[in-house]
């Protein structure tokens, strides 16, 4: 079988070349500039030294779609590699770079001719204030590679300004450095008979450093690489749309580019400008695979990818008309993900369920999938439109209660789909219910996943999430709700003071870190308590319902303080335990609180 590729040493300088000539050219299939300003000094710094920095990953294929719009046909295609390409290209040759946030900057990098290694001092910096007001830097190291440089000048100025070093080793340092462009960079070139597709199967195959692309990115190169189909503007909307729900005020930004904003896409994005929340804020990866799911039925996207390319699954052959009808299909699907009145009730839908904060999401995956839940029954005439929010809701939590989608996450979606398109939504949810939500998991499973020192944990997220919505007070105080502390000043809190169990014999963090341990409190109220056993305090708040006075909190009345203990799911022995108690109050805590989750679930 003949070869697929050979490898060569190229000098940097000649890459260097191929840059300045437009014959390497970066294409669809990569990714923003997504580097450290440090990563660059480093790579800077590898060249100095002579030390190894990867293979670049070179395509000649003429089917490749540019980030200009235009065909690759003979160019060298850099398939892996970018990053240091375009690190090269912005601290040597100078050049402006887009990074991750569209922005257009310089990395800078200086250079310390006086630097000795061996007394830890470094050779290379990423250009600050200081080292411009430093005579012993050269600022900037583009400079030195420009053809204009003159040697004999810079020797001078410099050695004037810095008179410990002499012109010789000056003129010694320097040359090293500018023999940076003599180094071999390794590379592999690709046959230029391949395809996208065998090019995308070496790229897997060859690349084992850095940042791996993944089979998103993979369909992203596909969208981008098909202007019959409007796939080019198909990616500027998915890229735009990621970036605005981070960033609303980069709307301004993205008026700039006229091409876009005269096509359809535009107006359906224009609503994010005034987007300001921030429990769903989807990437391009969310936003493909939700709109996949939505429209195909399938979950895995590498599936997508195929699809594009006009795959037909039964024969296994490619045909034109398989990847036209997937274009429209991805872009109906992705059209109506953007549509700002069905992504606005989703996020308030989640939101009802008390998962008012993003810190309250655990897995992105199973809130994708609830998205796609929303639009499917959206689409579903069979479904009370007034009872979709109630479904989805109740998904999402039974999902992040089971961790569904966490292991293997696309192979369970994809059944997920496929049986709710067979059986219909109500018969597979109540079958999936019955199958995971038993009394065992409930009375059981539930009160041995509580047992953990996570504090991210989905359980105890699903906890507060059930105090939310249920306008469950905080510790000790009327009327300062959980949702009050969760979002503005709260934080969680000990019910046994750590130093008072570390004091007591209990000292690893996994025992007294314990989540059963933790609860929302007013953070006055925290520091009155102090390190305090729980019977001491808890018996001043009882004594501060018979006198009236509070000394925690506000709560002064007896009824009052039962109600507020169950809403946090504190045993009422509590008013009697020491250290010595402190496992079972765990494990009393642990099984009010399931409890407590199994009640909110059935209420949704």
């Amino acid at each position: 079988m003949a070869e697929k590729y050979n490898a060569s040493n190229i000098a940097l300088e000649q890459i260097l070349n191929y840059i300045k000539s437009g014959e390497i050219a970066i294409p669809e299939i990569q990714r923003p500039f997504v580097w450290k300003p440090r990563q660059v000094r480093d790579l800077i710094d590898s060249l100095y030294t002579g030390y190894p920095t990867g293979y670049l990953i070179i395509s000649q294929s003429p089917n490749i779609k540019l980030k200009d719009g235009a065909l690759a046909e003979g160019k060298r295609i850099m398939i892996d590699g970018q990053q240091r390409v375009t690190a090269l290209m912005t601290a040597i040759m100078g050049m402006d770079i887009i990074n991750a946030d569209f922005e257009k900057k310089r990395i800078k990098i200086a250079f310390n001719p006086l630097a000795n290694p061996d007394n830890d001092e470094e050779r290379f910096k990423v250009q600050d204030n200081a080292i411009l007001k430093d005579k012993r830097w050269i600022a900037d190291i583009a400079e030195v590679f420009k053809p204009t440089f003159d040697m004999w000048q810079f020797v001078n100025d410099y050695c004037e300004a810095n008179k410990e070093i002499t012109g010789s080793i000056l003129n010694k340092i320097v040359m090293q450095l500018i023999d940076i462009k003599n180094r071999q960079i390794g590379v592999i070139t690709l046959d230029k008979e391949l395809t996208i597709d065998e090019v995308t199967e070496i790229f897997i195959r060859i690349n084992s450093q850095g940042a791996k692309l993944n089979q998103a990115d993979f369909a992203m190169s596909k969208i981008a690489a098909n202007v019959s189909y409007g796939g080019n503007m198909l990616r500027k909307a998915i890229d735009y749309f990621s970036h605005l729900a981070v960033q609303p005020e980069w709307y301004s930004e993205m008026t700039k580019d006229k091409e876009f904003m005269d096509s359809a896409f535009a107006p359906k994005l224009k609503w994010l400008k005034n987007d300001r929340e921030e429990i769903f804020d989807p990437d391009y990866n969310d936003i493909l695979r939700i709109a996949f799911m939505y429209k195909f039925g399938r979950a895995k996207m590498k599936d997508l990818v195929s699809l594009l390319g006009g795959r037909d699954f039964e024969t296994r052959e490619y045909k034109e008309s398989i990847a036209e009808d997937s274009f429209r299909l991805l872009t109906d699907g992705v059209t109506d993900f953007m549509n700002e009145y069905t992504f606005i009730n989703f996020v308030l839908a989640i939101k009802s369920a008390g998962f008012i904060s993003s810190k309250l999401i655990n897995s992105q995956m199973t809130l994708d999938f609830a998205y796609t839940l929303y639009l499917l029954l959206n689409a579903d005439p069979s479904i009370d439109q007034t009872q979709i929010k109630h479904y989805v809701v109740k998904w999402y939590v039974m999902t992040t209660l089971t961790s569904r989608y966490i292991t293997s996450p696309e192979t369970v979606m994809d059944m997920d789909i496929k049986r709710i398109k067979e059986r219909g939504f109500l018969n597979y949810f109540s079958e999936v219910e019955a199958a995971n939500l038993s009394d065992t998991f409930w009375n059981i499973a539930l009160v041995q996943n509580l047992e953990t020192s996570v504090i991210n944990s989905p359980y105890f997220n699903l906890y507060l999430a059930s105090q939310i919505h249920d306008g469950d007070d905080a510790l000790f105080t009327s009327g300062s709700k959980i949702s009050y502390l969760i979002t503005l000043i709260g934080d969680v809190h000990h019910i046994f003071p750590k130093k008072y169990l570390i004091k007591n014999g209990i000292k690893e963090k996994s025992k007294y870190n314990q989540i059963a341990n933790y609860t929302y409190l007013d953070t006055q109220v925290n520091k009155a308590i102090g390190d305090d056993s729980p019977y001491t305090y808890f018996s001043k708040v009882l004594n501060q319902c018979e006198t009236g006075y509070a000394v925690y909190g506000n709560i002064t009345d007896r009824e009052m303080l039962l109600l507020n203990l169950q809403q946090n799911c504190i045993p009422e022995t509590i008013t009697q335990t020491e250290h010595e108690d402190y496992e079972s109050f765990l494990n009393e805590r642990r099984k009010l609180m399931a409890l407590k989750i199994r009640k909110y679930y059935y209420s949704l």
